[in-house]
């Protein structure tokens, strides 16, 4: 386990740089029952920040396998709607939402696919509201991540309990420089570093980009003003926040329209608490029209059956694979991390942060300008060693952007 300091660095952590709590500010915070010392203290660094109240709202993952497994179909058909207008109320009057993610990657298995399916999407409707806010980054959020039992031992099988997740604790605070003297003052400078990429991809604006490895030949088409983005952001009053701790990575939007090709996964995809592992994605005119998958077939295909726009991508993520989540040489079976250790893409709804002018348009006007929509933002990993991308800039020319699964860039 972390000593006291280290926990209290990481809920410092939290609150200044992760959501940047400000003075009468509320902040939402979900987590995990054995996150409760965390929380705490993440509480007490909030108000010691000026927060005017901390609201927060634990899970319970044996509550929700019990539900899956032995209520009746008709509850997953209702989601409490006192909590989706509480959480849009909460937005409304500016508060922040710190999420705890620790999910166990298998926490459904031998659950039928389409009961779960039928769950996320009446969430997904339900809090659609609420995610207006967050992926319009009106409201600062973030995610992080702390150990539990189950995500320790999937990680390390072979080491016991007690000490898999001191070793994922040891993971989790390396990855989020919690193990740095002054972690806040590392994250300012790695949010430079990443500024640095985010400045030399918009001022590239890209025609195209073209992706080659095993498994993967896609060429994806880029929306015109489109708009990198990566590590902290700022929302609609000037705050800045960052939403991912850990993150490495550099995002933009792709045309929905336009991926064209097979890509294929190099991590597993923990989706809806069942595995997803070894799958590709066939692309034509940005549509997924064909796929596979080794494991968690009916899964992925529920997934995207969900509506019209879980085949279409609406997000492309560079991150290189000499990175510090990725030189563990671990798979973390948690997004949050698999994520930041390899280029991805996501299925689903496209942040409308990442076209210009993006969060003063309607539905219709995203749409228009390439935006993709959907109930449902799925990232899935499919970087590894031997990724090569390339740009097409606007008059044509080819220039390399990746090569052997890292940044072929220059910039100074």
């Amino acid at each position: 386990m972390p000593s006291q300091r280290d926990l209290e660095k990481y809920a410092e952590l939290a609150v200044r740089v992760g959501i940047n709590v400000q003075p009468g500010q509320t902040l939402v915070v979900t987590a995990p029952l054995s996150a409760a010392e965390l929380v705490r203290l993440i509480a007490e660094k909030a108000y010691e920040a000026g927060a005017k109240n901390v609201h927060v709202e634990y899970n319970d993952e044996q509550l929700t396998r019990i539900k899956y497994k032995l209520a009746p179909e008709e509850a997953f058909t209702e989601y409490p709607m006192f909590r989706a207008k509480g959480w849009e109320e909460f937005a409304e009057n500016g508060a922040g939402f710190l999420s705890i993610y620790s999910p166990n990657p298998d926490l459904l298995e031998g659950i039928d696919p389409q009961r779960i399916a039928t769950a996320t999407k009446t969430a997904g409707i339900a809090l659609q509201g609420w995610r207006n806010y967050t992926m319009a980054h009106r409201v600062a959020w973030s995610l992080i991540s702390t150990p539990t039992p189950e995500w320790a031992s999937k990680i390390f099988p072979d080491l016991p309990e007690g000490e898999a997740e001191s070793r994922l604790w040891e993971m989790i605070l390396q990855a989020v420089r919690v193990d740095r003297d002054d972690p806040v003052a590392a994250w300012k400078e790695h949010n430079a570093r990443l500024a640095k990429t985010v400045d030399y991809l918009n001022a590239k604006q890209y025609k195209q980009l073209v992706y080659h490895a095993e498994g993967t030949d896609l060429t994806v088409d880029m929306p015109d003003r489109h708009v990198w983005h990566g590590g902290s952001t700022e929302n609609e009053k000037g705050v800045t926040f960052n939403p991912n701790m850990p993150t490495e990575e550099v995002f933009t939007m792709p045309h929905k329209d336009g991926a064209n090709g097979v890509v294929r996964s190099t991590r597993p995809l923990n989706y809806g608490g069942n595995l997803i592992d070894n799958f590709t994605l066939r692309f034509e005119n940005g549509k997924v029209v064909d796929f596979t998958a080794e494991k968690g077939y009916d899964t992925l295909k529920l997934l995207l059956d969900s509506d019209e726009g879980a085949r279409r991508l609406g997000e492309l993520a560079l991150v290189p694979n000499r990175s510090p989540i990725s030189d563990t040489k671990l798979v973390f079976y948690n997004t949050l991390f698999d994520e930041n250790a390899s280029c991805h893409f996501a299925l689903g709804r496209a942040y409308p942060t990442t076209i210009e002018g993006g969060t003063e348009m309607t539905k219709e006007q995203l749409t228009e300008h390439g935006a993709n929509d959907s109930l449902v933002h799925v990232d899935f990993m499919m970087g590894g060693p031997d990724l090569s991308i390339d740009g097409i800039t606007q008059d044509g020319r080819t220039e390399p952007i990746f090569r052997d699964g890292n940044w072929a860039i220059e910039l100074g």
